[in-house]
C-alpha cells in the first residue's frame, strides 16, 4: 500500500460512499477507505422514503433552490455545475438501480426498496477496491509536519493520510462537532430540522388521519409559510406542508422553544375576496340546505364541520340564513385558523439538523477546509440542509462527487 496515495472518508453514510467511490474513480492508483464508527454503514439510506428511499428530485417544480435548500441553496447552485440532479440520476440508472419518477416529483428505484440503493453503493464501493472498516469513532484529526493529516481514532492506532474528507453527518448536539472546531473552523450551532408540530388541542387531534392537500401554513408575524399536503395526527401537525415549515423555520423555532403559533390557510388560496366570494356562490346555490350538508372548497365533511364548530356557526344553520357576519367568519376560519403548537416530533426515523461547519470555513468549489490543508467535508455535517423530497440526499452525493473528486485531484497533481 502506497500511504503517501492515502484517502481516508470518515463516515459510512450516503455523502462518505460518494465520496470514496468518487475519489477511487478519479485516481485509481490512490487507497481509499471508509471509516464508518458504528457496525453498519449506510443506515440513514436504509430509512429514507419510509424505506424506499428518496434518493432525489426531478427538480421539475423548483424554480428557486432557496425553496427547497433552506441553508445552503448559493453553494447547491454553484456545486450543481460539477454534479446535479440530472447526473445522480444517471450514475445510479447506470449502475443498475432502476428509477421511477412520481407524480411529486420524488425519485425513488422502481424496486421501491432503499436496499437497492445500499447493494449498489456498496458493491460498487467493493469493485473499485475501497476498503470499509466498522467500528472506527473519530476522535481527533492533526496536521504534521509533512504535510498530511494524522486521525486518531477511539481504542484504535492513530493514522496518517494525505486527503481526510469528513462525512460523519449531522450532529443534533453542539458538542458532537467540538473537534472541528479545535481544528479552526467556525461551528454553526446545529439544530432540528424536518419534524412534525405538536397539537394539544384534543377536537383537532381527533381528526387523525385526515389529510388536507393543498394548505397554506405560516408562522404569524414571521416571513415563514409554506404549502402542500397537511397530515393530521394523534399529536398534531404532520405531512409536507409541516415539514417544510419546520425545515425553513428551524432557527426560530429552536428560539421559540417550539412554542408558537402556526395558521393554516385550509383553502389553499390567500386571495380572502375570492374565498368569500365563492362562499357566496356556494350559499346562493343551496339557500335552504344546511350548512353542515354542504362542504366547500373540497373539504372533507369530516373537516368542514370541524371548522363550523371552531367557526362558532351551527352545521344546522341554513346556507341562506348566514348573512354577511357569518360569511366573514367562515372566510377568516378557513383561510387563517391560528392554532398553538407545544413541542415538535419526530419525522419516522430520520433526523436532519441545520447547522454544522460553517461554510465560510471551506473553499466553495472544492469543499476543502480553509483552516486546515488536505482535509474536506461532504454531506449534512455541513451547515447545509433540505425539505423532505429527495433534496437532502441529493446533497450527499453532490457534496461528495465535489469533495471526492478534489482530493483525488489533489493528489494526482
Amino acid at each position: 500500500m502506497n500511504i503517501s496515495n492515502h484517502i481516508a472518508v470518515i463516515g459510512g453514510g450516503a455523502a462518505g460512499f460518494f465520496a470514496a467511490i468518487t475519489a477511487k474513480q478519479n485516481c485509481p492508483s490512490a487507497s481509499v477507505a471508509i471509516y464508518e464508527k458504528t457496525g453498519k454503514v449506510l443506515a440513514k439510506v436504509g430509512v429514507s422514503g419510509g424505506g424506499h428511499c428518496n434518493l432525489t428530485n426531478s427538480f421539475a417544480n423548483v424554480s428557486d433552490l432557496r425553496h427547497v435548500y433552506p441553508r445552503g441553496h448559493k453553494l447547491m447552485k454553484r456545486l450543481f455545475n460539477q454534479f446535479d440532479y440530472r447526473q445522480a440520476y444517471q450514475w445510479f440508472e447506470e449502475k443498475g438501480v432502476e428509477l421511477v419518477t412520481q407524480e411529486d416529483q420524488c425519485v425513488f428505484p422502481k424496486a421501491q426498496d432503499s436496499q437497492a440503493v445500499i447493494k449498489c453503493l456498496t458493491h460498487e464501493a467493493r469493485r473499485l477496491g475501497v476498503e470499509i472498516q466498522l467500528h472506527h469513532c473519530l476522535s481527533g484529526i492533526t496536521p504534521t509536519e509533512d504535510g498530511r493529516l494524522e486521525v486518531s481514532f477511539e481504542d484504535k492506532p492513530a493514522r496518517r493520510f494525505d486527503n481526510v474528507i469528513i462525512t460523519t453527518g449531522g450532529s443534533p448536539q453542539l458538542k458532537g462537532l467540538q473537534q472541528h472546531a479545535q481544528t479552526g473552523h467556525e461551528i454553526v450551532e446545529p439544530v432540528p430540522s424536518l419534524f412534525t408540530f405538536c397539537v394539544e388541542d384534543k377536537a383537532f387531534t381527533n381528526l387523525t388521519g385526515a389529510v388536507v392537500d393543498p394548505v397554506g401554513l405560516s408562522i404569524p408575524s414571521t416571513k415563514f409559510k409554506s404549502e402542500g399536503a397537511l397530515l393530521i395526527t394523534h399529536w398534531g401537525m404532520s405531512g409536507p406542508a409541516t415539514l417544510k415549515l419546520s425545515a425553513h423555520a428551524a432557527r426560530h423555532l429552536h428560539e421559540q422553544a417550539y412554542e408558537v403559533d402556526v395558521a393554516i390557510n385550509w383553502v389553499g388560496e390567500t386571495n380572502t375576496t375570492i374565498v368569500q366570494q365563492r362562499l357566496s356562490e356556494l350559499a346562493q346555490g343551496n339557500l335552504k340546505k344546511q350548512l353542515g350538508s354542504v362542504a366547500p372548497f373540497r373539504l372533507t365533511s369530516r373537516i368542514w364541520l370541524y371548522l363550523l364548530e371552531r367557526t362558532g356557526l351551527d352545521s344546522k344553520k341554513r346556507w341562506g340564513e348566514l348573512g354577511r357576519k357569518g360569511m366573514n367568519k367562515l372566510t377568516e376560519t378557513l383561510t387563517n385558523d391560528v392554532h398553538a403548537i407545544h413541542g415538535k416530533g419526530r419525522f419516522k426515523d430520520e433526523f436532519v439538523t441545520c447547522g454544522g461547519v460553517s461554510l465560510q470555513s471551506v473553499n466553495l468549489s472544492t469543499l476543502e477546509s480553509k483552516a486546515c490543508r488536505h482535509l474536506y467535508f461532504a454531506g449534512e455535517v455541513l451547515d447545509v440542509d433540505g425539505i423532505t423530497g429527495g433534496f437532502n440526499l441529493q446533497a450527499a452525493w453532490t457534496t461528495g462527487y465535489v469533495a471526492g473528486k478534489a482530493a483525488a485531484e489533489s493528489i494526482e497533481t
